[in-house]
Parts: C-alpha cells; sequence; structure tokens
C-alpha cells in the first residue's frame, strides 16, 4: 500500500496549503478505506464463486461486456501508469545516490539510469505469479516503510529552513489553481492498493465458516493504519520543513547527512523494484490471455518471453521520454486511479446491492461517486498542463 508516491505529499501540499492539504490527506485515506472495504466485502458475494480480477467484479456488476469496457481500459491504464511512473522514480533515484557520492562530478543522464533500473525488470518480468514475488514484495514493503521514516525524521533533523514560506508558489491565479489540481492527482496517486487487492485476496484460503474476507480486512486495516503512520508524518513534516520550496520528491530536498539520504534513496530503490512487478502482473495476464485466447497464439516460453519483454521496454521508453515526477503522478493520480480506487467500487456496490435510496450507505456512496468523478476531472488537467510546462525547456533523451 505504501508507495513511492509518499514521496510527492510535501510537494502536494506546497499547491495545497496547509488547510484544505490536511482536509484532503485525511478525506482520502477514509474514502479509500472505505471503497476498499466494499471490495473485500464484494470478493465472495456470490455463493460459491470469487471475483478473483476487478474485471470480474465489473462483469458481475455491469454485464459481460461492458463490465469489460468499464473496468478493463482504467485499470490498464492505472497499472502501466504506475510502472512509468516506478521506473522514473527509480532512475531518479539511482542518479541522486550517485550525485551524493560524486558531490556532481562527471554527471551521467537521467536516462542511463532509467536504463540501469530497468534492466533488472527484464529479468524479474519472468517470474510466473504473485507467489512468486511474495519475497521481493517482502523487501519492497519494508523498504517502503524505512525511507518513509527516514524522510520525516530528516527532514524533523533538518529543521524549518531560514527563508521557509508557505504561501503558493504560482505568481499567478491560473496557475495557483492548475497546480492545486496536479497536487490532488498526487494524493490520489499515493492510494493505489486497490487495482491489485482482488488478486490478492484470491490467494487467501476460503471455505463458508472461514470466509477470506476477514484475514483480508484484517490485512487491510494493519496495511491502513501504517499508511497513516507513513503518509501524514512525510507530508506535514516535510511542508513544514521546506515550505514551498519542497522538491516533487522529498528525498531530493534532503541532502544531509549524506550517508541516510543514500540508504533512503537505495531504499526506494529496491521498494520500486518490488512494486514494479506487483502492478506489472496483472498486465502480463491481460497480455497473454488476449494473445492466446483472442489471437489464437501458441502458450510457449517464447510467447511469454517476448511479450513481457516488449512490455517493460515500452514502460522505459516513455519513462525515459517523459522523466516529469510530479506531473505524472498527477495525471495518471486523476486520470486512472481516481476511477479504480474513489469511486468505481461505490457505483458497483450500487448497482450490485442496491441500497435503498437516501439511506446512510446510498448517500455516503454518492459523495464518494461525486468527489470521485471532480477528481478525475480536475487532476489531469493539472498535471497535463505541469508536464507541458516541464517538456517545453526539458532537453529530451538529455
Amino acid at each position: 500500500m505504501v508507495g513511492a508516491g509518499v514521496l510527492s505529499l510535501p510537494f502536494a501540499m506546497s499547491n495545497l496549503g496547509w488547510g484544505p492539504g490536511c482536509v484532503i490527506l485525511v478525506l482520502s485515506w477514509v474514502i479509500t478505506l472505505f471503497t476498499l472495504w466494499q471490495m473485500v466485502e464484494m470478493h465472495e458475494m456470490v455463493p460459491g464463486k470469487r471475483f478473483d480480477r476487478y474485471h470480474e467484479l465489473g462483469q458481475h456488476a455491469f454485464g459481460e461486456k461492458l463490465g469489460l469496457w468499464i473496468v478493463v481500459p482504467q485499470q490498464l491504464i492505472c497499472e502501466v501508469g504506475v510502472d512509468i511512473v516506478y521506473m522514473v522514480t527509480g532512475g531518479k533515484s539511482l542518479q541522486k545516490v550517485y550525485k551524493t557520492v560524486k558531490k556532481d562530478k562527471d554527471p551521467i543522464k537521467l536516462t542511463y539510469f532509467i536504463m540501469i533500473f530497468a534492466s533488472c525488470h527484464f529479468v524479474l518480468a519472468h517470474l510466473p505469479n504473485f507467489n512468486s514475488i511474495s519475497g521481493v514484495s517482502l523487501a519492497a514493503a519494508v523498504m517502503s516503510l524505512s525511507y518513509s521514516t527516514i524522510a520525516w525524521t530528516a527532514s524533523l533533523h533538518k529543521g524549518v529552513q531560514p527563508d521557509v514560506a508557505y504561501g503558493y508558489k504560482a505568481s499567478s491565479t491560473p496557475g495557483t489553481v492548475f497546480n492545486f489540481f496536479t497536487a490532488l492527482g498526487d494524493v490520489a496517486f499515493a492510494y493505489a492498493g486497490h487495482n491489485v487487492v482482488l488478486e490478492i485476496q484470491a490467494t487467501i484460503p476460503s471455505t463458508p465458516e472461514k470466509p477470506s474476507k476477514k484475514p483480508m480486512w484484517r490485512g487491510v486495516v494493519f496495511a491502513y493504519l501504517i499508511v497513516a503512520l507513513c503518509y501524514f508524518p512525510v507530508a506535514l513534516i516535510g511542508y513544514y520543513t521546506f515550505g514551498n520550496a519542497v522538491e516533487d520528491n522529498i528525498l531530493i530536498s534532503l541532502e544531509k547527512p549524506e550517508w541516510l539520504i543514500i540508504t533512503a534513496n537505495m531504499f526506494v530503490v529496491v521498494h520500486v523494484i518490488g512494486s514494479y512487478q506487483l502492478y506489472a502482473m496483472p498486465v502480463f495476464d491481460m497480455i497473454e490471455t488476449l494473445l492466446v485466447k483472442k489471437l489464437h497464439f501458441r502458450p510457449t516460453l517464447i510467447l511469454r518471453f517476448v511479450s513481457r519483454n516488449i512490455y517493460v521496454a515500452f514502460t522505459m521508453f516513455v519513462a525515459i521520454t517523459f522523466p516529469f515526477f510530479g506531473g505524472l503522478l498527477g495525471f495518471f493520480g486523476g486520470f486512472a486511479f481516481s476511477p479504480t480506487t474513489y469511486f468505481l467500487p461505490c457505483i458497483m456496490w450500487l448497482a450490485i446491492k442496491k441500497p435503498r435510496r437516501w439511506s446512510l450507505s446510498w448517500i455516503i456512496n454518492w459523495i464518494c461517486i461525486t468527489l470521485g468523478v471532480m477528481l478525475m476531472i480536475l487532476s489531469p488537467i493539472g498535471g497535463l498542463r505541469s508536464i507541458i510546462l516541464q517538456a517545453s525547456t526539458y532537453k529530451f533523451y538529455n
């Protein structure tokens, strides 16, 4: 649950401001915990059947064909988007380590660091299933907790900067508004577990006496407590320390102690290696199902080898072309994560459970849907503007 999006939360706070920022952080935590509970509950709502994929749940709610068209594109954009952002994150963290060690002597292009990061995925992509990446996933979880803790403790140690300012950075009203929209997407990106929650729940044994939703919900609550302990201190202390001068990745703003910043960035690298595979697995499943069932390819090792390597190469190429961490988070956070995380589970709940109109459940779901749709419309506008502005002065493949 704790993704690299946590590193952008102080930057998001700088564009939201203290009041709106705190409200949006808490509101996002509550809404996404609620929608995650809905998905865990809906996993086995039909006796004797388990919805092991997000699109299977969508098909049950909206019908065979419409369910696929609603869920699969959203899920695919989300998972591919995360993998692209993680390529950028891994490359930038490696570059930060190099710069810290070499003191900016003999600079190496970010492009090469992204390629170095991508190289390990050409190997890890061929692991067979979720269970086979459990070791990588465990390491990723430990790393994410570690670098989150380092981010806020190092900020606290550094203390409030002498020239700190908490006003909005943009000089114009439109700039402030667009940055606010981007920040909404940054926050949305941080809550990214919904897209693989059903696949994870599918690995838990289930019987009528001991349904999988009980241990799964315990796991979700534990995960969300950890999320709160990581996200809120990083966001609030990072912003308190640097104000609106904070970078879109808090670890880039932190310079000392050097050994700790190097350690934190290496933790990020290990974490995003594991997380990349977590989000790539469902994509591999979709690609291989399409190739075998629809296009009638033979399910051989060569097909698996070629298709997975092409996917890794594609995400690497896009990351090298658009290595804009903050803008990508804002764009994908709103465009992809808000539907699958904030309001699609609510729509499914209304379609399947059919709560009575104006009941508490009905009202809560419609509030989540309204806020989620607004997020989906507004934050990609800000994220896209941010990418365009950065691209206008950026030397591509440099």
